[in-house]
């Protein structure tokens, strides 16, 4: 692997953050078709919203102090998804540029590291319920889009850096 500089492995990795988040979307996307669920439905109320939607209202109520309808909930939940996967990709070219190991290994590390560190997250939030509380299927899914996303990040930063 080349020496790239620290400012330069973070712009790698905000790019390979949105490469992954993209693939992470997608893979998400064709999970809904094929279990037949329609992904862009809108919900009732904001608990029903999704996690990054929920989110994105705490912060636009509690540090803005803007209000927020529900009828925004999709667009929230898809700028806060793309935010929180650029930001983190940032953070997995800091890492591969000082560490320099092995991509693809760091790569699914790093997703399931983004995934165990959704749960510390939300569920202090009272956003998602305690791990142990959801079917062991559904964290196995969830788990797995993050490992798209982990891996996909680690290839992207690999193409970016020259690797």
């Amino acid at each position: 692997m080349k020496r790239i500089s620290p400012g330069g492995a973070v712009v790698r990795g905000l790019a390979a953050g949105a490469v992954a988040t993209g693939a992470m979307t997608g893979y998400q996307l064709l999970v809904a078709r094929l279990r037949g669920l329609d992904g862009e439905s809108k919900p009732k109320t904001w608990k029903d919203a999704p996690a990054p939607a929920q989110v994105g209202k705490r912060i636009l109520t509690g540090v803005f102090e803007k209000q927020v309808g529900l009828d925004r909930a999709n667009l929230l939940t898809n700028a806060m998804h793309w935010a929180y996967g650029i930001g983190w990709g940032g953070l997995f070219g800091v890492l591969q540029g000082t560490a320099h190991g092995r991509r693809l290994p760091a790569g699914g590390a790093f997703g399931g590291s983004v995934w165990a560190l959704s749960y510390a997250q939300l569920v202090p939030m009272g956003i998602y319920e305690p791990p142990w509380k959801y079917p062991p299927e559904e964290l196995a899914l969830d788990l797995s889009y993050h490992l798209v996303y982990g891996l996909a990040a680690a290839l992207a930063f690999g193409a970016l850096a020259g690797d």
